[in-house]
């Protein structure tokens, strides 16, 4: 009885040690396993994110040069031009407008060129609005054709001839009977070939219609 008292630890201690090796393997496995798919799934978040900053690239310059600043040490040169008091083409009434126009220039070389040729510019602007009426000058996009004009024409005595707004699309019938405009064809030479015009922006620092 005493003998098998004393035999029974020695059999027991044993297997107890066995299963706490056996545990220690399986928590060493397992911490391995759990570092394996860390490492996997950063790698795949940082090659993720790297694709996504390749494919986003082309977007980020264009914000950057969209939102980019003025350059102060270049800044815009501006030659205001004495007021226009002009009758218009209005034949129920007399009407005439009072007109300050600020042209936006490219250089102040070239401003100081503009002065020189002043009386044909003047002579030049007199002429278009002279042709407008009333009605034409107080809507929005009579003011943008006249702009458009004088952009043209301001730099016309410097020997600068710059293409009018193309002519309106020729109108085509539909498959359906109805009217549509025909696709205007883009000629990339020609329009590699326009003029410069120096006169950037035409700016109305008054505007009045009587």
């Amino acid at each position: 009885m005493s003998a098998a008292a004393v035999a029974t630890p020695d059999v027991t201690v044993p297997i107890k040690a066995g299963k706490r090796k056996k545990l220690i393997l399986i928590g060493a496995a397992v911490l391995l396993a759990i570092a394996l798919v860390g490492a996997a799934a950063a790698l795949w978040l940082k090659n993720r994110a790297a694709h996504a900053l390749e494919e986003a690239g082309d977007d980020e310059v264009a914000v950057q040069v969209k939102t980019a600043k003025p350059d102060p040490a270049h800044p815009p040169t501006f030659l205001p031009l004495d007021i226009f008091v002009v009758n218009l083409a209005d034949k129920d009434a007399e009407r005439y407008a009072q007109v300050g126009i600020t042209l936006e220039v490219e250089s102040a070389a070239f401003a100081e060129q503009m002065k020189t040729y002043m009386p044909a510019i003047r002579n030049a602007v007199l002429m278009i609005l002279a042709h407008k009426t009333s009605h034409e000058l107080l809507e929005r996009a009579g003011k943008e054709q006249l702009a458009d004009e004088i952009l043209r024409e301001t730099v016309r005595p410097l020997g600068i001839s710059i293409p009018g707004p193309a002519a309106r699309k020729p109108v085509t019938a539909a498959v359906d009977g109805s009217l549509a405009e025909a696709p205007a064809k883009k000629s990339k030479s020609a329009a590699a070939q326009a003029p410069h015009n120096p006169v950037r922006y035409v700016h109305f620092s008054n505007f009045i219609i009587q």
